[in-house]
This record gives C-alpha cells, structure tokens and sequence, in this order.
C-alpha cells in the first residue's frame, strides 16, 4: 500500500464574526512563512480555507491522521502567537484551532465509481 493509501481528506468548519471578515481575508492573504512552513512540517497537505459571506468558514485538508496533526501544531510557537491574533475573528471561545467541527463525508465520486467497476 502506497502513502497516498493513507491519506485523508478532512473537512472542517468553523465561524468567523462578521464583522472580521474583510479582516480574516486580509489576515490569510500573507500568512506568516514560518506558519506556512509549520504547517508543512506537521503535515498539513492540499490545505484549503473556504469563506462564505456570512462568516461560515469551511477548511479541507489532506493529511495521514488529523489528530496527530493538529497536535503537532499545537505544540508549535509560532502557532499559539498566530491562534492569539486570530482569536477575535472567530465566533468561539478560545482557540480557534480548537474548535474546529469536522464533518462527516457522505459521498465521495471516485470511491462510488471505484466501487461500481467504473473505468477511468
């Protein structure tokens, strides 16, 4: 089995206060080079952050265990100074990183038409 065998895609929403949305945006325009480099590290792949005008964020991420990601973040310096600045944008208490909602996938194309002996 090959490491992408492993891999999951996560999907997980959160909520930013609408009044710091044009904010979040900004803020995400030119996130820290050690953040993103943190991320990369801890094995955050194919990561990506959705924002829907009423604040509701969706992000989707690949990784090879989501719990042990988020905690490798979580031991990371530069990620409890960046969850400090983001923690007014959010709609929740506490870290933001924290309160992340993953949703359950329901379906998914490739593993039905894969299922179904569909070629490619």
């Amino acid at each position: 089995m090959s490491k992408e065998d492993h891999v999951a895609r996560v999907c997980f929403i959160s909520r930013i206060r609408p009044d710091r949305i044009e904010t979040y945006r900004q803020r995400h325009a030119e996130v820290w080079p050690e953040m993103l480099q943190a991320l990369h590290e801890t094995g955050w792949r194919d990561y990506t952050l959705h924002l829907a005008p009423d604040g509701l964020l969706v992000g989707v991420v690949e990784v090879d265990d989501f719990d042990a990601a988020r905690e490798a973040m979580a031991a990371r310096e530069v990620n409890a100074r960046w969850q400090a600045e983001m923690a007014t944008l959010f709609g929740s208490d506490g870290p933001p990183d924290e309160g992340f909602v993953q949703l359950e996938t329901v379906f998914d194309l490739d593993a039905q038409r894969a299922a179904a002996g569909l070629p490619d």
